[in-house]
């Protein structure tokens, strides 16, 4: 800030001349002392100018309502949205989210150093600030092909990058326990910035070794042992509540009094519906406070909680200094928006922008469509008699799986699926390298009676996940996807019933959220005429093919058991 503008904020806090704004007859919620102060909120130059009795040239009457700081998303994968970040951010301001840390390695997985570019450039300038961390695993792991490859070296270029904060979740914790030189040498080069975490079930001295190199947080607890385990040996914990990962529930009888300025609620992955019907961390914070959750303390863990650990001291609170970001509520348990304020500019009202945001520059051809070998025939399983096989067994509301054994039978020199067992074959096509790589498995849970669903969302390598109970609609399903260069797709009846293009690197539209949601609501529809169970299939099938999350995954390689970090074979000897 400037000396001229320094003068002019004192003034102001002073009482010398009328502020930019004043937000007036509020209750301030005090993330510091953790209590509600009835005042006035005086705003100049984009900057809170003091808290108090204050004229300004323009007012906001806030009596009855709360005035409570910006929220602060921790940890976000903007491509799980579907949504470019330009469109992304008319979502997410509505809800009272004006800051957020993402983690871009779904598109560096993809288009590698060129595709973190895209993401820095088109969130230059939005009015949702928003942060990056440094791909840490790209690939995430030797058992897939990625469509890039990120050294030491190429994420030492992006230190110079004024809003890149750290180094991404590492989730490679095998890679940081073997002593990789690879590995270390990405967490040395960050050694003087924040270090995310991401190590599902490590426990003991394996995790005590983990935390020694400066990881500082981690986003996959699922259980509260765990997570305890991980707050006594110094990480923050962050609680998700995404689309399908949702561990809110589980984790929040963990927070109290004591411990809770180490906690923070992150979305993750998120659908695009669900942003649109339910909000962003709005929703969490709601949640959170149903099941019995201090207000003040769940604020707190989307505001100063992640402020703090990220090293943005400008935001965060509603105090002398601290950027104008500010968002008006109703209330404190229905967490209903009111307004919201970024840099002391209202953005939105009523849940609706005040202004157009208009997406800087244009875009890039990212396309990532690279297939060979592919036939109906590479979707079918050679099999004769019955043979004992590993099956990929979803957990109702996690990512985590379970390997589970299961009696398949074979048909015409071919694997056959029972009509009456809920199995479905689950293949990953290789689509960067042109390999010809095709992972083949078998998954339960999903509910998939008939037809076939491809995307080439799959973290996080993203080639094209497919499952189906039949061979042709696996493959015009696959084929759909790769003539969109990128997409999701129902198939039932050899028909393509409903697609949804994702041309940006085969993740994201470059539509507005509306349409999206649109898209996405015939894709809905479709989904309804295959007999799946679940709301969110697109979600779990891109989780299908992460070989960093226990037990059982599918990558273009095969077979994977994470527990043991290797290919196996589908059948049991």
């Amino acid at each position: 800030m400037t000396s001229k503008k320094l003068q002019k904020l004192i003034r102001v806090a002073r009482g010398e001349i009328p502020a930019d704004l004043v937000l007036k007859g509020g209750q301030v919620v005090n993330v510091f002392s953790s209590t509600l102060q009835k005042t006035d909120v005086a705003v100049s130059g984009g900057r809170i100018a003091g808290l108090g009795s204050y004229l300004g040239r323009e007012t906001i009457d806030c009596r009855g309502l709360f005035i409570s700081p910006g929220f602060i998303d921790g940890h976000m994968h903007i491509e799980s949205s579907l949504l470019t970040p330009a469109n992304l951010a008319p979502v997410l301001l509505p809800s009272g989210t004006t800051s957020l840390v993402a983690d871009p390695h779904e598109m560096a997985n993809v288009k590698g150093l060129e595709g973190i570019r895209f993401m820095l450039q088109n969130s230059a300038g939005l009015p949702l600030e928003i942060f990056f961390m440094a791909p840490s695993c790209v690939p995430a792991t030797p058992l897939e092909t990625s469509g890039a490859i990120l050294e030491a070296k190429d994420l030492r270029s992006l230190l110079r990058r004024q809003r890149i904060l750290g180094l991404g979740e590492m989730m490679n914790f095998p890679g940081v326990l073997a002593k990789n030189r690879e590995v270390l040498g990405k967490i040395s080069a960050f050694r003087k910035k924040i270090k995310d975490g991401h190590a599902p079930l490590l426990s003991g001295k394996d995790l005590c070794a983990y935390v020694s190199t400066g990881i500082g947080s981690d986003h996959e607890c699922t259980r509260i042992s765990e997570a305890r385990e991980k707050l006594d040996l110094g990480m923050r914990v962050m609680i998700r509540q995404g689309s399908q990962a949702r561990n809110l529930k589980d984790l929040l009888p963990l927070v109290t009094p004591s411990n809770s300025r180490r906690l923070l609620f992150v979305s993750d992955d998120m659908h695009p519906e669900d942003l649109m019907e339910k909000g962003h961390l709005n929703s969490v914070i709601k949640e959170a406070v149903a099941q019995g959750l201090d207000p003040i303390t769940a604020l707190q863990m989307v505001t100063l909680n992640p402020a703090e650990y990220f090293g943005l001291s400008h935001l965060g609170a509603v105090a002398p200094g601290y950027q104008a970001d500010l968002v008006v509520l109703k209330n404190l348990s229905s967490i209903e928006v009111k307004a919201v304020l970024k840099k002391g500019k209202k953005i939105a009202e009523k849940g609706l922008l005040t202004e157009k945001i208009t997406p800087p520059g244009r875009r890039p051809s990212l396309s990532s469509m690279n297939i060979k070998g592919l036939h109906p025939d590479r979707f079918k399983i050679p099999l004769h008699g019955r043979r004992q096989a590993k099956v990929i067994q979803l957990i109702p509301d996690q990512i985590l799986t379970h390997t589970r054994v299961c009696r398949v039978q074979g048909k015409s020199g071919g694997l056959h699926l029972d009509p009456g067992q809920d199995l479905s074959l689950v293949a990953s096509v290789e689509r960067h390298h042109g390999t010809g790589n095709i992972g083949l498995g078998l998954v339960s849970g999903l509910g998939l009676r008939r037809g076939a669903l491809a995307s080439s969302v799959a973290h996080d390598s993203h080639n094209i996940i497919v499952v189906g109970r039949d061979a042709e609609e696996m493959y015009l399903a696959v084929k759909t996807v790769e003539a969109m260069k990128g997409g999701l797709v129902v198939v039932t009846r050899g028909r393509v019933r409903a697609r949804l293009p994702l041309p940006v690197a085969g993740l994201m539209s470059d539509h507005s959220a509306e349409e999206v949601r649109a898209e996405k609501k015939t894709l809905e529809k479709a989904l309804l005429n295959s007999g799946c169970s679940h709301k969110h299939p697109f979600m779990i099938l891109s989780f299908l093919a992460l070989p960093v999350i226990p037990e059982l995954r599918i990558t273009d390689r095969g077979l994977v058991d994470v527990d043991h970090f290797q290919i196996v074979p589908l059948f049991e000897n």
